[in-house]
C-alpha cells in the first residue's frame, strides 16, 4: 500500500504540515532526481516523507522565517539536547500551564530561541505560527493538551535528523532566490503561503507571495527542465480556496481529499476538504506518473 503517513515521523506540529499530502507528492520525483528542494519548507513534510521513502538523500530546506529555520538548525545538528531542552520546559509548566505558556511565549519574542518555539507550537492553537503587526508570536494555548510527551518528542526529532541527515542544507532567504540556484537534478516542492494573505505583513504568517510573481517563478522553472511540484489551492465542499494556476503552465493537476473539515463538523454539515497538488510535465518519463496514476495515489490517501 506504500508509505503511510502514521509511519513516517514529524519534528512538531505545524497547521498547514503537507504531512497527509506527502505520501502522493512524493509519487511524482523523477528517478534522475539527486535531491529535493523545499522553499517553503514549514514543518518539512515532503522532504521527511521522501527521505523515509528512499526516494532522495539530498536536501535543501529553506524559509523566510527565520526562527524556524533556528529550530530546524538544532532539529538536524543537535536534536538531543533540543530534546533535552524541551524536556525541561514540558515538566516545568505543571500547575502553572498558561502562566508558564505565556512567560515562554514572552521570552521567544525576546531571545527567539529554537527550544521556546518548539514549545510553542507543541502547545498552542492549531500548532499555528501567528504574528502581530508588531512581529510577536501571539498565538494562545491549547488548554485542551499539555503537548507532545518528552519521550515522544525526543524520539521524533532524533528519527527526522538521522532521516535527513547532517548534511542537509538549511537556509533563510527570499524563495525566489533558492529557485534561481535549483538545478536539473532537483525536484523542487513548493507550498507558498495560502493566496489572500500576500504582499504585506499578515498576523498569521511572516510574508506573504506575490501570485503573478509566482506564476513567473514557475514559468522560469519550465523553461529550464527543473522538475517541481505545487499546492496552492483547495476547496472545502462547494468552497474554493484561492485561485488555479493558469492553463498556459500546463501542469497536471490532481485534488486529493485530505479529510472532512472540522469547522463544517461543528455546524453540522459533512464537508470534505481537497487540495489541489500542480506537477510539471518534466522529460523524466521514469518518474513522472500519469492520469491513472494519479487517481491511484489519490485513493491510496483517502484510504490510509
Amino acid at each position: 500500500m506504500g508509505l503511510r503517513t502514521h509511519n513516517v515521523p514529524q519534528a512538531f506540529p505545524y497547521q498547514g504540515s503537507k504531512r497527509r499530502l506527502a505520501p502522493v507528492i512524493i509519487k511524482y520525483i523523477p528517478e534522475s532526481a539527486r535531491r529535493l528542494v523545499e522553499p517553503f519548507a514549514g514543518s518539512a513534510a515532503v522532504s521527511v516523507a521522501a527521505a523515509f521513502a528512499g526516494n532522495v538523500n539530498e536536501f535543501w530546506l529553506n524559509d523566510a522565517h527565520r526562527a524556524l529555520m533556528a529550530l530546524w538548525q538544532r532539529i538536524i545538528h543537535d536534536p538531543d539536547e533540543l530534546a533535552a531542552a524541551y524536556m525541561g520546559l514540558w515538566q516545568s509548566q505543571h500547575g502553572r500551564e498558561r502562566d508558564f505558556y505565556n512567560q515562554v511565549r514572552s521570552d521567544f519574542n525576546t531571545s527567539q530561541k529554537p527550544e521556546l518555539l518548539l514549545f510553542l507550537l507543541a502547545r498552542c492553537v492549531k500548532a499555528a505560527i501567528r504574528y502581530n503587526r508588531r512581529g510577536e508570536f501571539n498565538n494562545s494555548p491549547d488548554h485542551r493538551r499539555k503537548g507532545m510527551m518528552p519521550g515522544t518528542m525526543k524520539d521524533s526529532l532524533r528519527l527526522v535528523a538521522e532521516a535527513l541527515g547532517s548534511e542537509t542544507k538549511l537556509t533563510s532567504v527570499d524563495y525566489k532566490k533558492v529557485l534561481a540556484e535549483a538545478t536539473v537534478t532537483d525536484f523542487v516542492f513548493l507550498d507558498p503561503p495560502y493566496q489572500g494573505v500576500g504582499g504585506g505583513r499578515d498576523n498569521r504568517y511572516i510574508s506573504g507571495v506575490d501570485f503573478d510573481e509566482f506564476v513567473c517563478e514557475l514559468e522560469s522553472l519550465k523553461e529550464r527542465e527543473i522538475p517541481f511540484a505545487v499546492s496552492y489551492d483547495g476547496r472545502t465542499g462547494d468552497k474554493v480556496h484561492g485561485h488555479k494556476l493558469p492553463d498556459h503552465l500546463n501542469l497536471y493537476h490532481a485534488e486529493v481529499l485530505v479529510g472532512r473539515s472540522t469547522q463544517a463538523t461543528l455546524l453540522g454539515r459533512s464537508e470534505e476538504t481537497f487540495e489541489s497538488i500542480y506537477v510539471s510535465r518534466h522529460p523524466d518519463p521514469t518518474g513522472m506518473p500519469g492520469r491513472q496514476s494519479v487517481k491511484g495515489a489519490r485513493e491510496e490517501l483517502l484510504f490510509a
